[in-house]
């Protein structure tokens, strides 16, 4: 299993995974362009030539990042690669002078086991509700927000 930076060819395995979860409710949609618009923010777990996780990591200010679209296929589910491809954003958000990280998820207990705190939406700043404002949910969100200092996580 290698964890790493995506790249284009990357981009239809990464939407097909986002997708998935998307569909199922777990996760905001990513269109296609819009993952290639981002692709340098991904990095991807790749298994014999198959994407089999991936997750963005995008810069909110000088001390704050968030960490989105993670996603693991089913078939690669349970193998720590959720957990590889969040140290992989924590290593690059210390490498870019990042003091914390967050993410709104549905999986609350997963960034719970990688060192995360939740805390109450309301303490993060506007900037981070840039995505709430084309959200269907916006009226009745249900995700939770955790957060984590970089200096406290384990180095990759």
């Amino acid at each position: 299993m290698t964890i790493r930076k995506a790249k284009i060819s990357d981009a239809e395995g990464i939407h097909k995974l986002i997708r998935h979860y998307a569909e199922l409710d777990r996760m905001l949609f990513r269109s296609l362009s819009r993952v290639y618009e981002d692709i340098m923010s991904f990095v991807v777990a790749e298994q014999e030539g198959v994407i089999a996780g991936c997750g963005a990591l995008s810069v909110v200010s000088k001390d704050l990042a968030e960490i989105k679209s993670l996603a693991v296929n089913k078939r690669y589910a349970g193998k720590g690669l959720g957990k590889a491809i969040v140290q992989k954003h924590m290593q690059i958000a210390s490498e870019l002078g990042i003091k914390k990280v967050f993410a709104l998820t549905l999986e609350e207990d997963f960034f719970l086991k990688c060192g995360f705190e939740t805390v109450e939406k309301g303490r993060l700043p506007m900037k981070v509700w840039s995505d709430c404002a084309n959200c269907p949910k916006q009226e009745h969100c249900d995700e939770i927000a955790v957060v984590t200092s970089v200096e406290k996580c384990p180095k990759t």
